[in-house]
């Protein structure tokens, strides 16, 4: 099907690819891994046509059909979503509507809305649509026109778990050949039968899914570096030699030899990828309030959509770590937004004492200037210490030596993101709002990233699809659907427990089915009004608890506040002054716990 024979690509910055060959055959459903950067949008550029090889030949098929799918791609149109998609429908030769026009429509139907899309959207204009419906788009039309080999590039970014999982299952049944360049390892294990990975300018071929690659590529890194010490240890031996016996006439024939293997000895290599860390890590969070944000019976929406929100109550205590979740449009990421100070809302929302919040959003590395250097872009944001150590803290951030003379607009999205992270680290904060974070970034540094929030001391939001990132640093879920936010104590694991689901795919196949509740009968409408007033009391009577105990709270920290200023005095710190603050520090703790109690 398709054929790479010797490829070479050269750029300014260096060798990307060097003398590189490769098969892919009609069945093939091929993984494309690799650090950022490391080269993988641009094989699928040059399998696309879009680029050309610096040499070597790129051989396929007579009459191949390639659907491309790249990271980024704004579509223009100002036609309906189903007049769009029906540009790709295979020409009439009459005017008639056959057989197979119906067919076509009806599989338009079935992707665009595995994709996501409603009914009501097929009428809609593309523009209305926001950059991750286009792509949406842009894919139903590739997947429409039923290539050959399907090449794709982090299709996953702009999808929810419910679009994913069924982009997955239209994946394994396809007959097409794939290449996939994704960082989500479930998606890559469930889709792809082969791996290929780009490191150093080489390719290494694998014929087996991503999490048994992980396996043999750790067992080649060790026969590497094996091969690598055994190699070092007979040089060093061999020119030993030659230093002890190079002026002996006697050992004369020995040493030339010994200088001749060495002249021809092939050099071993280790992979330096495999040993190099992103070096990621927040700075110490500033004391803020014990409570960084309390939010009251909010609502938000917008003129197409009025109820995106509807009385969402939200305590956030210093140092927590929670994660939003649910479907894409259940307002996960208009929140963020309230919070920001970016929408317009009703009800309460408040920022605790001394907070400073630090935001990334999910465009966050779209919005870099590329005409910028990557030192530039740190150098102009720096200040204080940090302008005095750029290129250490781009060398943490693998963009040390000649990579930070790179400009932006030829980085990879992997490569941005990890940019626009250091932006973000470089105003300490303690109320980190992390949206979508991971896209983009290659299975390593999510890693890394996972572990420097675990560490932060400071108190988290983080808006993620992706289950594996958030397990094992959030210990609170807030679930959104339906216009409503649910809260969940625990991690991710006790979520789905608790919900009886596996995943949160079937979450979302839940909060779809949930929408569309049976009318109920008058009886059971009666009974449902009466509970719901008894469940209004109720719930009036203990935000009235929560409001009265907060204020007593409040008086008990001035109280223990006044007597800590006492205390500061050698004079003042008698008994009955130690005592007293042990009774007010108990209290507080006592009604904090019932604070606690009354909401959850």
């Amino acid at each position: 099907m398709l054929r790479l024979d010797h490829i070479t690509v050269e750029f300014s910055s260096g060798v990307l690819y060097d003398d590189i060959s490769f098969l892919v055959n009609d069945a093939d459903k091929v993984g494309l891994v690799g650090r950022n950067g490391a080269g993988k949008t641009t094989m699928l550029r040059l399998i696309a046509g879009e680029i050309q090889p610096t040499s070597g030949t790129i051989v396929k098929d007579k009459g191949l059909k390639i659907g491309y799918l790249p990271q980024v791609l704004l579509l223009d149109s100002e036609r309906s979503l189903q007049d769009e998609v029906m540009t790709v429908a295979p020409r009439r030769t009459q005017e008639i509507f056959t057989a197979d026009d119906a067919q076509f429509v009806a599989l338009m139907s079935r992707v665009l809305l595995g994709l996501g899309f409603t009914n009501a959207d097929f009428e809609r204009s593309c523009s209305e649509f926001s950059g991750g419906w286009r792509m949406r788009i842009e894919l139903a039309k590739i997947l429409l026109t039923k290539p050959d080999l399907l090449l794709l590039d982090e299709p996953t970014n702009f999808l929810d778990i419910e679009s994913i999982e069924w982009l997955e299952g239209f994946l394994q049944k396809s007959k097409c050949a794939i290449l996939l360049v994704c960082h989500d390892k479930e998606f890559l294990n469930n889709v792809t039968n082969r791996t290929v990975e780009i490191t150093l300018g080489r390719i290494y071929d694998y014929d087996v899914p991503y999490s048994k690659y992980l396996t043999l590529r750790a067992e080649r890194h060790e026969q590497q570096v094996r091969a690598y010490n055994n190699q070092q240890k007979k040089i060093a031996d061999t020119e030993a030699f030659i230093e002890r016996f190079r002026y002996k006439a006697t050992k004369s024939v020995q040493v030339q030899s010994r200088i001749k293997m060495l002249n021809k000895l092939e050099r071993l290599e280790v992979d330096l990828e495999d040993t190099s860390h992103l070096n990621l890590r927040f700075p110490p969070a500033p004391r803020s309030g014990d409570f960084p944000l309390i939010i009251d019976d909010l609502a938000v929406g917008y003129p197409t959509k009025p109820d995106v929100l509807m009385d969402v109550n939200i305590t956030l205590k210093r140092g927590d770590k929670v994660a939003f979740v649910g479907k894409n449009g259940e307002g996960k990421s208009t929140l963020v937004k309230c919070i920001m100070n970016q929408l317009e809302y009703t009800g309460t929302l408040k920022i605790g004492h001394n907070v400073s919040i630090g935001y990334f959003a999910q465009n966050q590395a779209s919005l870099l200037d590329e005409n910028l250097t990557v030192f530039d872009t740190i150098d102009r944001v720096a200040v204080g210490e940090a302008s005095k150590k750029v290129r250490d803290i781009l060398g943490a951030f693998m963009f040390g030596g000649e990579a930070s003379d790179k400009y932006v607009k030829v980085l990879s999205g992997g490569e941005r993101t990890r940019l626009a992270m250091i932006k973000l680290l470089l105003e300490p904060c303690n109320l980190l709002i992390l949206d979508e974070p991971t896209n983009h970034l290659d299975i390593p540094s999510k890693e890394v990233l996972k572990k420097a929030i675990a560490d932060f001391t400071g108190t988290v939001i983080c808006v993620s699809h992706d289950r594996d990132f958030l397990d094992g640093i959030v210990s609170k879920i807030y679930e959104f659907g339906s216009g409503r936010v649910r809260e969940y104590l625990g991690g991710i694991h006790d979520f789905l427990k608790h919900k009886n689901i596996k995943s949160f795919a079937e979450l979302e196949k839940k909060q779809t089915t949930s929408a569309t509740p049976a009318k109920p009968s008058n009886e059971a409408a009666k009974n449902d009004y009466q509970q719901q007033k008894a469940q209004q009391s109720q719930e009036r009577k203990r935000k009235k608890q929560i409001e009265q105990l907060e204020q007593e709270i409040a008086t008990l920290e001035n109280e223990q506040k006044t007597l800590e200023q006492k205390l500061a005095t050698t004079e003042n710190q008698t008994l009955e002054n130690l005592q007293q603050y042990a009774h007010i520090q108990h209290e507080i703790e006592k009604k904090m716990y019932e604070w606690e109690i009354l909401n959850q």
